[in-house]
Formats: C-alpha cells, structure tokens, sequence
C-alpha cells in the first residue's frame, strides 16, 4: 500500500493511485474493525457491569427500569457485534471493489460521532456516576475517528479520480 495515497491531498495520477487512494477508506474501516473490537472487550469485562449498575442507581425508584438494565448489557454487546460484523463486510467490498458511496457513507458517520462524542462530553456532569466511558476509550475514540476521517476523504478522492479514469479510457475507443 502506498502511504501517499492515503493522503487526501496528494495528486492523484494514475488508475493504480486512485484505486491505493480509494483503498484508503477500506484501511480506515478496517482500523473501525480493530477499535470496535477493542470495545467489544471493554463491555465482556467491565464495561457491562458498570453500564448496569449505572442505569440501575439512575432507575432506582422504578422496578421495571431496574429489570430493564440488566438486558440492555446483552443488547449492547450484539449490537457491537452487528456493526463490527458491517463494518468489515463494508470494508472488504471497498478494498475489492472500490466505490465512492461507502467512503462518502463512513464520512458522514464519523462526523456524527464526532459530534456526538463532544456533544457527551459536554453532557457528563448531567449523566449518572459510572455511565461514561472511561478516558482511555473516549479518547481513543476521537483519535481513531479523526483518522478515520482523513482515511475515508482520502477514500472518496480516489473513487471519484477511478470513474474519472474508467471515462477517460472510454472516450478513446
């Protein structure tokens, strides 16, 4: 892999550097693989017990809340798994077969995330005690995110520079 394709702005030449720089975007899902993985672990260890314990100090006066918390640990692990599981089918269709719409997808989705994890971060002092993430996986998360998004621009440059390839190939015959 060339690193300089996974720079969103370096020229793009060639259909091999279009197709390396559209790789980018699966690289960057691939990294979302790793991270969510890592997330998956957090929650099989302890993560879980605290999310539990959390929502049921939050839901203390209400018994069928209490009941509810202990189900929303197993929810949230198969829901990990779920989008662990689309995200790397996602990324082994764009390694394969590289296309503009997943790129531009994961853009949008990581910009979310991003909003969103400042907009929590903002929130924490309203939140229940033991209901945030530690530092360690917010940060990390930001860090992988803005990575990802780097990847994942650099990821739709070169699907686009690839259909401006496949055209200019078709006008010349």
């Amino acid at each position: 892999m060339n690193l300089t394709a996974m720079n969103p702005t370096a020229p793009i030449e060639s259909r091999a550097a279009a197709v390396a720089a559209a790789r980018a975007s699966a690289i960057a899902i691939g990294i979302g693989v790793v991270w969510g993985l890592f997330g998956l672990l957090y929650m099989m260890t302890g993560g879980q017990a605290a999310m539990q314990a959390a929502v049921a100090q939050a839901a203390a006066d209400n018994p069928d809340a209490a009941a509810m918390a202990g189900a929303m640990g197993g929810v949230a692990i198969g829901m990990i798994i779920f989008f662990i599981v689309i995200q790397a089918i996602l990324g082994l269709v764009q390694w394969f077969k590289p296309n503009i719409i997943i790129p531009i997808i994961f853009i949008i989705l990581v910009i979310y995330g991003l909003g969103s994890g400042v907009l929590g971060l903002m929130m924490a002092g309203s939140m229940p005690a033991g209901s945030a993430a530690p530092m360690w996986l917010t940060v990390g998360g930001f860090v992988v995110m803005i990575v990802e998004l780097v990847l994942h621009i650099a990821g739709a440059r070169g699907a686009s520079k690839i259909k401006d390839f496949e055209t200019d190939l078709s006008d010349t015959f």
